[in-house]
C-alpha cells in the first residue's frame, strides 16, 4: 500500500528533530452545499532540523518514531 503524503505548513519547530505541521483540507457539506475547511496538526520528524515556522513542507506517513510521530518530512513545497 502506497505511504500517503500530505502538504502543509510548518506551525512550530521547537522540538529537537521534530516539527509540528498544520494540514488544511477542505470539502463539501453535505447538507448545505458549502466548502468547508478543516486543519489538523502532525508532528513530523525532521532529522536535520532544517525546517522553521512558516515552511510549507510534504509530509509522509512512516514507521511511528515516538508516541506522537508517525510522519516524516519529504520536502520543501515550492522551492
Amino acid at each position: 500500500m502506497p505511504k500517503r503524503i500530505l502538504r502543509g505548513v510548518v506551525v512550530s519547530d521547537k522540538g529537537d528533530k521534530t516539527i509540528v505541521v498544520q494540514v488544511e483540507r477542505t470539502f463539501l457539506h453535505p447538507l448545505f452545499k458549502k466548502t468547508v475547511r478543516r486543519s489538523k496538526k502532525f508532528h513530523a520528524h525532521d532529522e536535520a532540523n532544517a525546517y522553521h515556522t512558516g515552511d510549507a513542507v510534504e509530509i509522509q506517513e512512516c514507521p511511528p518514531k515516538s508516541r506522537l510521530k508517525h510522519w516524516e518530512v519529504v520536502g520543501r513545497v515550492g522551492a
